[in-house]
């Protein structure tokens, strides 16, 4: 073995470890690469070739993010593989909501110490989101830095570009009252609030392996489901331009969100109750004493996906994405916005 890295492995980095990691994860990464790539994983920078053969003024669009506190439950329970689809998803929807088609990720991880196991369980999570995704994994950064995450923690950070034709670029600006808001259903809690949720896990007393309150499934298994991610769902739609807005409901939850894309002539007008609230949202309003206005503020309460449609095409889109497996509803409408102009208004 040579000898060139002693000095660096015994300051804590072992770039022989790193360099063995990145040959085992490349078969995997090469899952995700279609005819656009035209680099392996490893060089300084990934290669992409832009298939421009339908496209007459594209328009790059690319967004980055993180999975947040929720990283933390994964350290609790000592497990790593949904991690990365949640990195995956809250770029990827971000990306989805302007019309775009997601080309490539990269993602950023960087541990105290580099656990060959754990490493392979995230980046199995990446690979799998990008392929719900239908995108290419070009690369990344997987970063060896000693002293500054305690043992067994880690920091995961994720960029995502896609393109649109700038004629199909998707901005609200089609937007007008009367058209129809329908929720898709977020797969749980996705990766906002968890600052807050893990105190209230930690308040509640429950184990990761206890059944969470309402369900039949384990506490981990409820609090670290991965992000829904609705490449899918949104592909077919935009093919026949059906949507006229859409919003990814993340951190700010509705409140926030939602006037992202709603003009400012425009307030979106919701019956709450209109979709089926998930238990865990059930049990984390009840744990914290929080109320409804207060839930839907931070986290997404059964709805991870906004469309808006007009009124004649809103019952041939919600049967096409019932069709894919995804739930929907129509839980809104949107008006002209009164004197106070309130951008969202939930009729409880």
């Amino acid at each position: 073995m040579s000898k060139r890295g002693d000095a660096y492995r015994r300051a804590g980095v072992d770039t022989q470890k790193a360099g063995l990691f990145l040959e085992n994860i490349k078969s995997l990464v090469s899952r995700t690469h279609g005819k656009g790539v035209i680099t392996d994983i490893g060089g300084f920078g990934g290669l992409y070739k832009l298939d421009m053969n339908n496209l007459k003024e594209p328009v790059l669009v690319a967004s980055s993010d993180g999975v947040g506190t929720k990283l933390k439950l994964a350290f609790l329970f000592n497990r790593h593989d949904t991690v990365g689809i949640d990195l995956v998803a809250m770029s990827v929807n971000d990306v989805l909501v302007q019309g775009a088609k997601p080309l490539f990720f990269l993602d950023y991880l960087a541990m105290g110490k580099l656990d060959p196991r754990i490493g392979e369980d995230i980046l199995k999570g990446v690979v799998q989101g990008c392929l719900q995704a239908g995108c290419a994994l070009l690369g990344g950064e997987t970063a060896e830095m000693p002293d500054f995450y305690p043992p067994g923690e880690y920091d995961l950070s994720g960029f995502c570009v896609g393109v649109v034709d700038d004629s199909l670029l998707i901005d609200g600006g089609e937007i007008r009252p009367e058209d129809i808001l329908i929720g898709l259903e977020s797969s749980g809690l996705h990766s906002n609030g968890f600052s807050l949720v893990r105190k209230l896990l930690d308040k509640s007393g429950l184990s990761g392996e206890d059944p969470f309150p309402g369900t039949t499934r384990r506490v981990s298994d409820v609090l670290l489901e991965p992000t829904r991610i609705y490449a899918s769902e949104v592909k077919g739609l935009l093919r026949d331009n059906l949507v006229k807005g859409m919003v990814h409901i993340t951190g700010g939850g509705f409140y926030d969100n939602i006037p992202r894309v709603v003009h400012r002539e425009l307030c979106a007008r919701i019956e709450f109750g209109s979709w089926e609230i998930p238990a865990v949202m059930h049990w984390v309003r009840e744990q914290g004493g929080l109320s409804w206005e207060d839930m839907l503020q931070i986290f997404n309460c059964g709805v991870g996906y906004l469309m808006v449609v007009s009124p004649g095409d809103s019952e041939d889109v919600l049967s096409r994405l019932r069709a894919m497996g995804c739930r929907s509803w129509i839980i809104g409408r949107i008006h002209e916005a009164q004197k106070e102009k309130q951008r969202v208004i939930i009729d409880f």
